[in-house]
């Protein structure tokens, strides 16, 4: 068993939130949760945060930025939890992506006017996402055990 550490269990998750992000987007392009040109939430908040609307080429690049530095700190965050309870890794890290998945699309995006109430979602919206975060939380998992036994 290796010492808990906060640093490496950050840097740990950061890695394993960006290769998760990767993953999930990927997942996404074959199964995506928005299929009758509903706005995706990233660009959403990029124009909330902005204040204004944004040219396409701003609202895309600051779409990417949210999609992936969020990805990052999730997992950051998560490499973190990791350290110290060691619980919240379990069923391989889906239990992760379920939580994400409850905390983001299902309460907080519906909450900013970001996305539609989990009741006024398509199925296909919420299996896909549902999905697509069981995916980031599984390569999320392998990734950060992966990361944090290299660093030891």
């Amino acid at each position: 068993m290796t010492e808990r550490s906060l640093w490496k269990g950050l840097m740990a998750g950061l890695v394993a939130g960006v290769v998760a992000t990767l993953a999930k987007t990927i997942a996404e392009k074959y199964y995506p949760p928005r299929t009758h040109g509903e706005p995706e939430p990233p660009a959403e908040l990029a124009e909330k945060l902005a204040g204004h609307r944004l040219d396409r080429h701003s609202k895309a690049v600051a779409s990417q930025a949210i999609h992936w530095g969020f990805g990052a700190a999730a997992g950051a965050a998560y490499g973190a939890l990791a350290e110290y309870y060691p619980a919240a890794t379990s069923r391989g890290g889906a239990t992760f992506g379920l939580t994400l998945l409850t905390l983001t699309h299902e309460t907080a995006l519906p909450a900013m006017g970001l996305e539609a109430k989990l009741e006024d979602q398509t199925p296909r919206e919420h299996a896909s996402e549902a999905a697509t975060h069981v995916i980031y939380g599984v390569v999320a998992e392998r990734v950060r055990r992966l990361v944090r036994r290299v660093l030891g």
